[in-house]
C-alpha cells in the first residue's frame, strides 16, 4: 500500500514539474506579429522612425503599436506621404495598401487586421475614411458604413465602397473562423481624369508612333495590370526588349497604357520601361499578335499566423 503511495505520489510530482516545463517554455517564448505593406507607386518604409525597406515588404515584428511612414518614389509630379499608428496583434498578419495622390484627400489605402474571438464566430468589421460610405458584400450585402457583422461565412470576400464625390473601392478580404476582421478603407476624392491619350492625326496620313520598349526585370517578365496601380488585377505578362504602341499615359503614377495583344489592352508601370521612336509610321498600325498570357496571381489576403 505505502509502495502504491509512493508511486501516485512521484507520478504527481512528475506531473506538475512537466506542466511547470511547458508553461515556462510558453510564457518564455518570443511573441511575435505579422505585417505586410504595398503601394502604388513603390514607397521606401519607415517604422518607429526607422528605415526598414521598401514595398512590398513582409515581416515579422514584437506584438504592440507602431508609428508608420511611407514616403512614395514619385518620378513625375509629387505625392503625399503616408502617416498613421496601428497595433499590431500577437499571432496575426496586419495589411497595409496604399495608392498615392498629390493630396491626402485623393490618395486610398486599406489597413486589414484580426482580433481573436470566440473559436465558433466569424465577424467582420468596415469602417471608411469618411463614414457613411455605402458598402457591397459580395455584390447582395448592402449597408452603411461603419458595419458590423457576425452572420458571415469564412472564406474570400469582396467589399464594394461607393460614396458621392469618391471613387469606388473594391476590397478583397478572407475571413477566418474564430476571428473578427477589422477592415479600416479610405476613399480617394473624385478629380478630372488625368489620362491623356495621343491624338490621333488625319486619316492616311503619317505621324511620328511613340512605342513603349520593356527593360529588364528582376522577375524576367513585367506584369499588365488592368488599372495604372499595382493594386489592380493582372491581366497578362510581356516581356524584356519587346516594344509596344504607347495607347496613353496616367500623369499621377506616370504608368503606361499599352495594347500587349491584339484586341487587349493594359497598364505596365514606367520603371521598367521607357519611350522610344518607331520612326515614321503609317496610322493605325497593325498590333503585333502575342501568345495567351498566362494566369492572373492571386490577390494577397491576410492570413492569421497560427
Amino acid at each position: 500500500m505505502r509502495k502504491l503511495k509512493l508511486v501516485g505520489l512521484i507520478l504527481v510530482g512528475v506531473g506538475i514539474s512537466v506542466g511547470m516545463i511547458l508553461f515556462i517554455i510558453g510564457f518564455f517564448k518570443p511573441k511575435i506579429a505579422g505585417v505586410y505593406i504595398d503601394s502604388n507607386p513603390s514607397s521606401n518604409i519607415y517604422i518607429d522612425g526607422e528605415q526598414v525597406g521598401r514595398t512590398p515588404y513582409r515581416n515579422k515584428r514584437t506584438p504592440g503599436e507602431i508609428v508608420l511612414r511611407l514616403i512614395p518614389e514619385s518620378f513625375e509630379n509629387p505625392l503625399a506621404p503616408y502617416d498613421t499608428k496601428i497595433t499590431l496583434v500577437q499571432g496575426v498578419e496586419t495589411v497595409i495598401k496604399r495608392d498615392f495622390g498629390q493630396l491626402q484627400d485623393t490618395s486610398s489605402g486599406e489597413i486589414i487586421s484580426f482580433e481573436k474571438i470566440d473559436r465558433s464566430q466569424t465577424s467582420l468589421v468596415i469602417i471608411s475614411i469618411p463614414d457613411s460610405a455605402q458598402v457591397v458584400i459580395d455584390g447582395k450585402d448592402r449597408a452603411f458604413t461603419p458595419h458590423k457583422t457576425n452572420f458571415i461565412s469564412p472564406g474570400e470576400h469582396k467589399l464594394t465602397l461607393t460614396m458621392d464625390g469618391y471613387l469606388e473601392k473594391n476590397v478583397e478580404v478572407k475571413t477566418h473562423l474564430g476571428y473578427k476582421l477589422t477592415a479600416i478603407v479610405q476613399l480617394a476624392k473624385a478629380e478630372p481624369s488625368s489620362l491623356t491619350t495621343p491624338t490621333p492625326p488625319p486619316t492616311g496620313t503619317e505621324e511620328t508612333k511613340i512605342q513603349i520598349e520593356i527593360l529588364s526585370t528582376p522577375t524576367g517578365y513585367l506584369r499588365v495590370r488592368k488599372e495604372p496601380s499595382t493594386l489592380a488585377d493582372e491581366v497578362g505578362k510581356v516581356e524584356p526588349g519587346e516594344k509596344y504602341n504607347l495607347l496613353g499615359e496616367d500623369e499621377k503614377s506616370g504608368w503606361y497604357k499599352i495594347e500587349y495583344e491584339e484586341g487587349k489592352e493594359g497598364w505596365i508601370t514606367n520603371q521598367y520601361a521607357k519611350k522610344v521612336s518607331a520612326g515614321t509610321l503609317s496610322t493605325t498600325p497593325t498590333p503585333s499578335v502575342k501568345k495567351p498570357s498566362p494566369t492572373p496571381a492571386k490577390i494577397v489576403t491576410p492570413t492569421p499566423l497560427n
